[in-house]
């Protein structure tokens, strides 16, 4: 699988946590506010739809959200 394919997986893969879960970014700014990770909404936003991003932030957002698992396919 090429790197964009595999981004585009991991971009998914949050995406529908967020969907999921009826999460917006705004609300995704609050709650990694709230675990400590300073992040404004653009670029929460722009990390998302270039589905580039570390594996800290995957962490990070999912931790936020409450996710205590992922699902790596449908």
């Amino acid at each position: 699988m090429a790197d964009t394919e595999w981004e585009a997986k991991v971009k998914g893969l949050l995406k529908a946590e967020l969907k999921r879960r009826n999460v917006s970014y705004a609300q995704l700014v609050e709650k990694l506010a709230a675990v400590g990770v300073v992040d404004s909404e653009p670029n929460i936003r722009n990390k998302l739809s270039r589905g580039k991003f570390t594996a800290v932030f995957l962490v990070q957002c999912l931790e936020a959200i409450g996710a205590t698992s992922l699902r790596l396919a449908e």
